[in-house]
Protein backbone atom coordinates (compact mmCIF):
# COMPACT_ATOMS: atom_id res chain seq x y z
CA UNK A 1 0.00 0.00 0.00
CA UNK A 2 1.26 3.49 -1.25
CA UNK A 3 2.06 5.66 2.18
CA UNK A 4 -0.90 8.25 2.36
CA UNK A 5 -3.17 5.98 0.37
CA UNK A 6 -5.69 3.97 2.39
CA UNK A 7 -7.33 1.33 0.68
CA UNK A 8 -11.55 1.33 1.31
CA UNK A 9 -11.56 -1.20 4.10
CA UNK A 10 -8.22 0.70 5.73
CA UNK A 11 -10.87 4.03 5.80
CA UNK A 12 -13.56 1.90 7.24
CA UNK A 13 -11.53 0.31 10.12
CA UNK A 14 -10.37 4.29 10.41
CA UNK A 15 -13.64 5.50 10.86
CA UNK A 16 -14.79 2.61 13.42
CA UNK A 17 -11.87 3.85 15.29
CA UNK A 18 -12.58 7.48 14.99
CA UNK A 19 -16.07 6.21 16.47
CA UNK A 20 -14.92 4.56 18.82
CA UNK A 21 -12.47 8.07 20.00
CA UNK A 22 -15.60 10.25 20.29
CA UNK A 23 -17.46 7.95 22.00
CA UNK A 24 -14.44 7.41 24.57
CA UNK A 25 -14.30 11.18 24.49
CA UNK A 26 -17.88 11.98 25.59
CA UNK A 27 -18.91 8.91 27.39
CA UNK A 28 -15.74 9.57 29.63
CA UNK A 29 -15.59 12.98 29.72
CA UNK A 30 -12.16 13.29 28.44
CA UNK A 31 -10.82 16.92 28.41
CA UNK A 32 -9.12 18.54 25.54
CA UNK A 33 -5.83 18.09 26.92
CA UNK A 34 -6.09 14.20 27.80
CA UNK A 35 -7.53 13.76 24.35
CA UNK A 36 -3.70 13.06 22.87
CA UNK A 37 -3.45 10.28 25.72
CA UNK A 38 -6.51 9.07 25.09
CA UNK A 39 -5.35 8.67 21.62
CA UNK A 40 -2.13 7.12 22.80
CA UNK A 41 -3.67 5.04 24.72
CA UNK A 42 -6.30 3.81 22.51
CA UNK A 43 -3.64 3.12 19.92
CA UNK A 44 -1.54 0.84 22.54
CA UNK A 45 -4.57 -1.36 23.21
CA UNK A 46 -5.31 -1.57 19.42
CA UNK A 47 -2.40 -1.38 17.41
CA UNK A 48 -2.59 -0.64 13.58
CA UNK A 49 -0.99 0.51 10.27
CA UNK A 50 -0.12 4.50 11.06
CA UNK A 51 -2.03 5.37 7.74
CA UNK A 52 -5.43 4.21 9.92
CA UNK A 53 -3.87 5.85 13.22
CA UNK A 54 -3.90 9.35 11.27
CA UNK A 55 -6.43 9.21 9.52
CA UNK A 56 -9.27 7.85 12.31
CA UNK A 57 -7.31 10.73 15.05
CA UNK A 58 -7.28 13.34 12.10
CA UNK A 59 -11.79 12.28 11.69
CA UNK A 60 -11.81 12.49 15.31
CA UNK A 61 -10.51 15.73 15.95
CA UNK A 62 -11.87 16.99 13.00
CA UNK A 63 -15.61 16.50 14.37
CA UNK A 64 -14.83 17.18 17.52
CA UNK A 65 -13.17 20.87 16.57
CA UNK A 66 -15.94 21.36 14.27
CA UNK A 67 -19.20 21.19 16.34
CA UNK A 68 -20.28 24.58 16.12
CA UNK A 69 -20.72 24.06 12.53
CA UNK A 70 -22.12 20.29 12.31
CA UNK A 71 -24.62 20.61 15.26
CA UNK A 72 -26.72 22.90 13.71
CA UNK A 73 -26.47 21.00 10.52
CA UNK A 74 -28.10 18.30 11.95
CA UNK A 75 -30.82 19.81 14.07
CA UNK A 76 -31.70 21.60 11.13
CA UNK A 77 -32.83 18.06 9.67
CA UNK A 78 -33.64 16.07 12.88
CA UNK A 79 -37.39 17.26 13.23
CA UNK A 80 -38.69 16.47 17.09
CA UNK A 81 -35.08 15.23 18.75
CA UNK A 82 -32.78 17.50 19.99
CA UNK A 83 -29.43 16.35 19.67
CA UNK A 84 -28.93 15.70 23.97
CA UNK A 85 -32.35 13.29 23.18
CA UNK A 86 -30.67 11.42 20.28
CA UNK A 87 -28.58 7.77 21.35
CA UNK A 88 -24.66 8.53 21.78
CA UNK A 89 -23.86 6.55 19.22
CA UNK A 90 -26.26 7.71 16.41
CA UNK A 91 -24.89 11.19 17.80
CA UNK A 92 -21.34 10.41 17.01
CA UNK A 93 -22.04 8.80 13.55
CA UNK A 94 -23.85 11.88 12.36
CA UNK A 95 -21.74 14.38 13.61
CA UNK A 96 -18.54 12.65 12.25
CA UNK A 97 -20.45 11.73 8.86
CA UNK A 98 -21.43 15.69 8.24
CA UNK A 99 -18.07 16.73 9.13
CA UNK A 100 -16.68 14.37 6.68
CA UNK A 101 -19.33 15.76 4.06
CA UNK A 102 -17.80 19.17 4.38
CA UNK A 103 -14.55 19.09 4.57
CA UNK A 104 -13.13 15.56 3.42
CA UNK A 105 -12.58 14.74 -0.27
CA UNK A 106 -14.96 11.58 0.14
CA UNK A 107 -17.78 11.04 -2.23
CA UNK A 108 -20.87 12.42 -0.27
CA UNK A 109 -22.07 8.88 -1.68
CA UNK A 110 -19.67 6.71 0.14
CA UNK A 111 -19.72 8.94 3.25
CA UNK A 112 -23.38 7.86 4.21
CA UNK A 113 -23.25 4.52 3.44
CA UNK A 114 -19.92 4.30 5.62
CA UNK A 115 -22.36 6.16 8.37
CA UNK A 116 -25.24 3.29 7.59
CA UNK A 117 -22.48 0.59 8.10
CA UNK A 118 -21.21 1.79 11.02
CA UNK A 119 -24.94 2.60 12.48
CA UNK A 120 -25.76 -1.31 11.49
CA UNK A 121 -22.40 -2.30 13.37
CA UNK A 122 -22.52 -0.61 16.23
CA UNK A 123 -26.58 0.97 16.93
CA UNK A 124 -29.98 -0.76 16.35
CA UNK A 125 -31.81 -1.28 13.42
CA UNK A 126 -34.17 1.67 13.90
CA UNK A 127 -30.68 3.93 13.78
CA UNK A 128 -29.82 3.00 10.00
CA UNK A 129 -32.92 4.69 9.02
CA UNK A 130 -32.48 7.74 11.23
CA UNK A 131 -29.18 8.22 9.90
CA UNK A 132 -29.71 8.28 6.78
CA UNK A 133 -32.29 10.02 6.67
CA UNK A 134 -30.67 12.97 8.48
CA UNK A 135 -27.54 12.77 6.23
CA UNK A 136 -29.39 12.65 3.23
CA UNK A 137 -31.27 15.86 4.31
CA UNK A 138 -27.92 17.25 5.88
CA UNK A 139 -26.57 16.53 2.14
CA UNK A 140 -29.47 17.78 0.13
CA UNK A 141 -29.03 21.19 2.71
CA UNK A 142 -25.55 21.93 2.04
CA UNK A 143 -26.11 20.79 -1.87
CA UNK A 144 -28.76 23.76 -2.21
CA UNK A 145 -25.85 26.34 -1.13
CA UNK A 146 -23.14 24.85 -3.57
CA UNK A 147 -20.85 23.81 -0.89
CA UNK A 148 -20.58 19.75 -2.18
CA UNK A 149 -20.58 17.93 -5.13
Amino acid sequence: MAKGILLKAERHRGREAALQLLYQWEVGSISETDREKAIDYFWKLHPAPSERKDFAADLARGTINALSTIDPLIECQAENWRLSRMAVIDRLILRMAVYELLNVDTPPAVVIDEALELAKTFSGDESVGFVNGILDGVRCAVDRHGELS
